[in-house]
């Protein structure tokens, strides 16, 4: 946060988010990520005498993590100063309490560039997205202090495919209004306030603003099938639902729904990487501290060679992400038309590969607690459940890497962004500038380009963490990293680092901070 924020706004921002950082920690916080996954959403249809309210009920910590989580400013960015990389950081920070309920803060801030395409939406929805207050029931938006948006997009004959959405929009006599009538296979955050959602209009697939509730009082036509009975991210509800002649408002153009909600699923990408950036760090840390005291064969884990090697390994691959996702919410608080271009190919190039490193990362940090880190108690086996989902939702691995040589083959101004970027810190490591050659070599070789995919995508996103790292590690960091991503000394698990390297520097620096 330091390296992106102004100096006259960086006290401020810093206080706040050592405070976030206490909460997160603390006992209160922790007990309620548990109870909120021990507790997962219940769906209730019909109340008592038979009438449709298709409501979802939550146990009370999910709701004190969302209220806490929006008291804190983590569903607003757009307007303030600094305000991306601010809620970056916080966002970051406090669902390592509980990731389940990033869902609707994700969803809530992502929306606001679909929704400003239509002005007059964006007047009434807008403010109420960016509060600071948790308004939780289903009331009209103009009778409550806070709103959350939710997401409606994938159908089931289609998934990522959502051309193929067969869902109709039929227009009213009012300007902008429509009836729709479909399905939606997956619907996150079905309690939510409203949703941006895809259905086919007379001009072809468009985007939508469904309120739950109309603006007199009644309930929107919108019938929930199902929840999802998820692996992990079991606190927060994702719903099958169903449209019947449901109200909706028309957002952008006809025939321009993906272009519409396009910039929303670039925001909610970026917090996939936030998010496994979260995860990342909650397992590295939980691995140090267990190392720091846990005595065997003579002395504590942390100071055992092979187990340093292992955390040192683990606190690279945590850090990496980090940095790199805290300059992706940089580069949108700057808003100039070179970042954008920077971002078109840095989101889903970090989404693919942070997203998959996930997984192992946080499976390593799990065995170096023995069996304890397999015993629920620990809370890693919750973790390791949540490892897998920021790679899935918002497009999977191959929908990212196909979307990185998309603006490779027709964004020329995309692949300058990201060179002049990774060339910042060209000349300090010569592993980091071996690596920028083989890439461009990989890049100037379109034979075979989509089957090398993830391969190309997987070299951009090393050297880009490889570049800010850097410029911005401590010099340990930088050279363990080009040494074993970049420089190839490095085994196919973690835990083989070069044990030439200063590892006990690197575990030090990762080590949580005990209040």
């Amino acid at each position: 946060m330091e390296r992106h924020l102004p100096s006259e706004l960086l006290d401020e921002a810093r206080d706040g988010l050592v405070e976030l950082g206490r909460s997160a920690g603390s006992a209160q916080a922790q007990k309620w990520g548990a109870q909120a996954n021990e507790n997962p959403p219940k769906l209730r249809t019909h109340d008592r005498y038979g009438h449709r309210v298709d409501e979802v009920e939550f146990h009370p910590a999910w709701h004190r993590l969302l209220g806490h989580a929006v008291s804190a400013g983590l569903t607003d960015a757009w307007d303030r100063p600094g305000g991306h990389v601010r809620r970056a950081a916080g966002f970051l920070v406090w669902t390592q309490a509980e990731a389940g309920h990033g869902c609707p803060l994700s969803m809530t801030h992502a929306a606001v560039p679909a929704l400003r395409t239509d002005p007059a939406a964006a007047a009434g929805w807008e403010p109420l997205l960016a509060s600071h207050v948790y308004d939780e029931g289903l009331r009209p938006a103009t009778e409550k202090a806070g709103v959350l948006l939710g997401m409606g997009m994938t159908e089931k004959q289609g998934g990522t495919d959502v051309r193929s959405n067969t869902t109709r929009a039929e227009p009213l006599a009012g300007e902008g209004e429509y009836l729709l009538t479909g399905h939606k296979w997956f619907c996150s955050a079905p309690m939510s306030d409203g949703f941006l959602v895809l259905a086919q209009a007379p001009g072809g697939l468009t985007c939508f603003l469904l309120p739950r509730v109309l603006p007199d009082g009644t309930r929107n036509a919108f019938a929930i099938q199902r929840l999802k009975d998820k692996l992990g991210n079991r606190s927060n509800a994702s719903a099958e639902v169903e449209f019947d002649g449901t109200w909706a408002r028309r957002v952008g153009e006809e025939g321009r729904g993906v272009r519409t909600i396009i910039e929303m699923v670039a925001a909610t990408r970026l917090d996939c990487v936030i998010g496994s950036a979260a995860l990342m760090r909650q397992a590295v840390a939980q691995a140090v501290h267990h190392a720091t005291y846990r005595s065997a064969f003579g002395g504590v884990l942390v100071d055992k060679p092979l187990m340093r090697n292992v955390l040192a390994d683990l606190a690279l691959e945590s850090e990496a992400a980090t940095v790199l996702a805290m300059r992706l919410a940089a580069a949108y608080d700057a808003g100039t038309a070179s970042e954008a271009a920077f971002l078109r190919i840095a989101v889903p190039a970090a989404k693919y590969w942070v997203t998959k490193r996930c997984t192992p990362l946080v499976g390593e940090a799990l065995e170096c607690l023995g069996g304890n880190g397999y015993v629920e108690e620990s809370g890693m086996p919750r973790l390791l459940r949540e490892a897998p989902l920021n790679s899935i939702w918002e497009g999977s691995g191959n929908v990212q890497a196909l979307d990185v040589l998309r603006a490779l083959q027709r964004e020329p101004l995309a692949l300058n962004a990201f060179l002049s970027e990774v060339g910042k810190a060209r000349g300090a490591d010569h592993r980091l500038d071996r690596a920028i050659k083989d890439l461009l070599t990989e890049l100037a070789d379109l034979q075979g380009i989509e089957a090398r995919a993830r391969r190309v995508v997987e070299r951009m996103a090393l050297v880009l963490q490889g570049s800010l790292l850097v410029r911005w590690a401590t010099p340990e960091v930088a050279d363990a990293f080009c040494a074993s991503r970049l420089g190839g000394d490095w085994g196919s698990a973690f835990g083989t680092l070069p044990h030439s390297l200063d590892l006990a520097a690197v575990v030090e620096r990762a080590r949580p901070v005990e209040c």
